[in-house]
């Protein structure tokens, strides 16, 4: 017999029994609260390099068409001793008459070929097989399904959740006041034992009760079971998603989804509430606890955005009111050092910035729970915010976010090792096990086994990811706000834009740009002067005076060619209007607002600060009165300027906003009109933009307007942004990157193109025949869609993404579009798609 090393370190058999699958990490309430252990071992869990098992296997003795077998083996150094000292587990592809020795990192240690075929397909259990320089003994069979998604490589880092077998004696419960044997309890022992509130009241919100295996590893003082229930004076405000939402948070930071694991991701879209959801989980454990009544919670940690830190204390008063429970939140004239003095406040509200200057005083603090609002910033686990927040001693985290995954399968990788840290092992194992292949699985050169890896990939990373995220869309509340109508706007450039435009893409910058490989920073420099210029000329302008006596001569001529076009006397000028297509809709749309509906007011929302310039000094000239949020705002006026504008006493007429400064997280319910003046290249900035008043709160009809310019640069970005859209929904709306720093030559070609003779290039790539769509320029129009492929990844008539625009109504300006606020403006637009909710 092989001597091995003790069971605890690695696998002795694969026994369905003694090492259930990851899955009986989910407790199944129906059993009593037992762990599921499925019939079928799935094998282990830690990541590894991807490998393609059909293709990267092969060696030329073997045909392509042999199936492979997958084992999982432990592995040593060979040698003559009797007694093996076993070094590791491991996982054995034999294909043919080759084999490869992957260890639970998916790298390769071991190849070999030239073996016996009935030597191969004979191994079982037991059998040993000299790899190279190693020995290896086959502990059992893993499915091509478990290989596949890469459940076999997780061990290593599902061994720290794995619990006891369920024969371990439990200590059994006495009742406190019948337990003759111990001293008499006192009132209030008596009284930590019963429910806080009566689970046996209508429409109660119950969190589940621990399971046998939870009580043993957190309740060993061997305290009485109790009901752990949602104050009802907060419940009866609660939606449904919401208490779903609350039960999930629970179980999380309970440890009850995962053994030994705290953490959560509350990843709902904007709007459901997630503020309200933390505020009843903080309310509920700073009372109450499943173990003898006792709270869960001392002292809770709420990070978040500048912005929001009074919102946050605001939301608190809202729904508990200052006799229930005081919050402290740090600002200029509250700092740390009040809260570190006083036993009055148990929450602890403060923003990211704030948090890194006051972190060696926060660290003497013990917290039992930390939330991070807005917590997509944490994507990068190397910045200093993130690294402070690691810092803090404290298991329970939660992260709240509407766009968890912005760019990448890193930065989602980030926000999960935030919440429950070594989950899935090391980011560059992450990467070889997930990212990689799900990666590859969506370029448009991808074969039918690089795609199901990829899909099998995704799939199990959502499962196990699913087990601690919880994401529900803006579908789950629809039913409960007024109508809301969006149109995406496309207006026509002026003749001065055009030429202005026509000048741009002939110059020697960006000839340059298609001559090259299109990598550093010139066609960054194009790209910015076009959507500067589908905005306004006025801010190319700016620009080429600031840049013009700064920049490089290549870039300096540029510059100057472009300012040759402009009128000796343009700086003084005062014509906004006429210089561009967006602002002469803009104009006419405002105006129908305000005569149509005199008591509905407007937010206007742009990315850039010189942009919202333009847009208030149109503002002034009409005689509009308005506010103004950007990056320039104080802090401490934010909420202020937010509260005012939703007072119904508000004399304001539009509120200008700045998508970077304020587009998350502001409830502007006082607006019913909202106008995107601009578009990013990442359209979670845009969506998250828009839904600033179509919100809990809103009692009108909500509209909502974005406006692109017909046929430049910004319809290239907005087909780019549902796009992506589209490749949403593998792991909690995968993305790809937003923003591409290196683009293509086929790609620059593609963005540095002027469709004059088109009504809407977005509608001619539909292929829809409900209007007489103009064809694009070139070889027709199936062959312009091919030059897009790289980005939009499918033919036109097949596209998932760019097929949602199908269910839209779309209208020329020969139609009338309904909306009697777009009819002023007719003459300035070019099509209109239009979507309505909830009518």
């Amino acid at each position: 017999m092989k001597q091995r090393m003790q069971p605890q370190q690695f696998r002795t058999r694969l026994n369905t029994d003694q090492y259930p699958s990851p899955e009986r990490l989910v407790y199944n309430r129906s059993t009593e609260n037992e762990p599921i252990i499925p019939k079928d071992f799935r094998c282990f869990t830690a990541p590894f390099r991807v490998t393609n098992p059909v293709t990267d296997h092969r060696s030329e003795e073997e045909e392509p068409s042999c199936p492979a077998k997958y084992f999982s083996v432990v592995w040593c150094k060979a040698s003559k001793k009797k007694h093996k000292k076993w070094e590791g587990d491991a996982v054995l592809i034999a294909r043919g008459r080759s084999v490869t020795l992957k260890d639970l990192e998916g790298k390769d240690i071991g190849k070999g070929s030239g073996y016996k075929l009935k030597d191969l397909e004979s191994l079982d259990d037991g059998h040993t097989l000299m790899i190279g320089g190693k020995e290896i003994e086959v502990m059992g069979t893993i499915s091509a399904e478990d290989f596949t998604s890469g459940r076999c490589f997780h061990s290593a880092v599902m061994a720290s959740t794995q619990t006891p077998s369920d024969h371990v004696p439990i200590k059994p419960f006495t009742n406190p006041v019948k337990d003759q044997s111990k001293e008499t309890n006192t009132s209030r022992d008596l009284q930590c034992c019963k429910p806080r509130h009566d689970p046996r009241t209508p429409n109660s919100i119950v969190m589940p009760r621990p399971s046998k295996y939870h009580q043993q590893v957190f309740n060993k003082p061997g305290c009485a079971v109790v009901d752990v229930v949602v104050d009802p004076y907060l419940a009866v405000h609660l939606r449904p998603h919401q208490k779903e939402g609350i039960l999930f948070l629970y179980e999380c930071v309970m440890g009850m989804r995962v053994s030994g694991q705290f953490g959560a991701i509350l990843a709902d879209e904007m709007g459901l509430g997630k503020t309200l959801q933390c505020i009843c989980l903080i309310w509920t454990l700073l009372r109450q606890g499943p173990y003898g009544g006792k709270p869960v919670l001392k002292k809770a940690l709420i990070v978040t955005p500048g912005s929001l830190v009074k919102n946050w204390r605001k939301e608190f008063q809202k729904w508990l009111g200052i006799e229930r429970m005081r919050v402290f939140a740090v600002d200029q004239d509250h700092k740390v050092e009040e809260f570190l003095g006083s036993p009055l406040y148990p929450v602890l509200i403060i923003s990211y910035e704030m948090l890194l200057r006051s972190l060696e005083q926060l660290q003497n603090l013990s917290f039992d729970l930390i939330i991070c609002d807005e917590g997509h910033r944490l994507k990068n686990s190397s910045i200093k915010t993130t690294s402070a927040l690691s810092s803090l001693s404290c298991g329970r985290r939660i992260i709240l976010s509407g766009t968890p995954v912005q760019n990448d399968l890193q930065e989602f990788y980030a926000l999960i090792d935030f919440v429950n840290p070594g989950i899935l092992g090391s980011l560059s194992t992450y990467r070889k096990i997930y990212e990689e292949p799900i990666i590859r699985s969506r370029e448009p050169s991808a074969d039918k086994e690089e795609k199901k890896l990829g899909d099998e990939r995704a799939t199990e990373l959502g499962r196990l990811t699913g087990l601690f995220i919880l994401r529900r869309t803006q579908e789950v509340i629809n039913k409960f706000l007024p109508p809301k109508i969006e149109s995406i706007v496309f207006c026509k450039p002026c003749m001065f834009q055009l030429d202005l435009y026509k000048k741009l893409l002939s110059s020697c910058l960006v000839r340059r740009c298609l001559q090259g490989s299109g990598e550093g920073s010139p066609h960054l420099v194009c790209i910015g002067a076009l959507k500067k210029l589908c905005n306004h000329p006025r801010l190319l302008y700016k620009t080429i005076q600031q840049k013009s006596s700064s920049v490089g001569c290549e870039e300096q001529s540029f510059y100057e060619a472009l300012d040759e076009l402009f009128p000796q006397d343009y700086s003084s000028n005062t014509d906004l209007e006429a210089e561009s297509g967006k602002l002469q809709v803009l104009v006419k749309l405002l105006y129908a607002i305000r005569e149509q509906s005199p008591s509905e007011r407007v937010v206007l929302v742009s990315n850039y600060t010189q942009t919202l310039n333009i847009l208030q000094d149109m503002c002034q000239q009409h005689g509009y009165k308005c506010t103004r949020l950007d990056g320039q705002t104080p802090v401490t006026r934010r909420q202020q300027i937010v509260d005012a504008f939703n007072s119904k006493y508000s004399p304001d007429f539009i509120f200008l906003l700045s998508s970077k400064a304020g587009g998350v997280g502001l409830n502007l319910i006082g607006g019913s009109h909202l106008i995107l003046y601009d578009i990013d290249w990442n359209p979670a900035n845009d969506i998250q933009a828009m839904a600033r008043v179509w919100r809990d709160g809103q009692q009108r009809m909500v509209h909502i307007y974005r406006l692109l310019t017909t046929g430049t640069l910004e319809e290239k970005i907005y087909q780019r942004q549902i796009s992506k859209q589209g490749l949403s929904g593998a792991v909690v709306d995968l993305a790809k990157k937003s923003e591409h720093i290196r683009f293509s030559v086929d790609e620059l070609r593609d963005l540095f193109t002027l469709h004059e003779d088109s009504d809407c290039v977005t509608h001619d790539l539909l292929g829809c025949d409900c209007t007489q769509s103009k064809r694009l320029p070139g070889d027709g129009k199936e062959n312009n869609f091919k030059a897009r492929s790289g980005h939009l990844g499918q033919k036109a008539e097949k596209n998932i993404s760019m097929s949602e625009l199908m269910q839209w109504k779309h209208f020329s300006m020969q139609q009338d579009c309904g909306d009697p606020f777009l009819q002023p403006g007719r003459e300035y637009m070019s099509f209109v798609f239009q979507n309505t909710t909830n009518c």
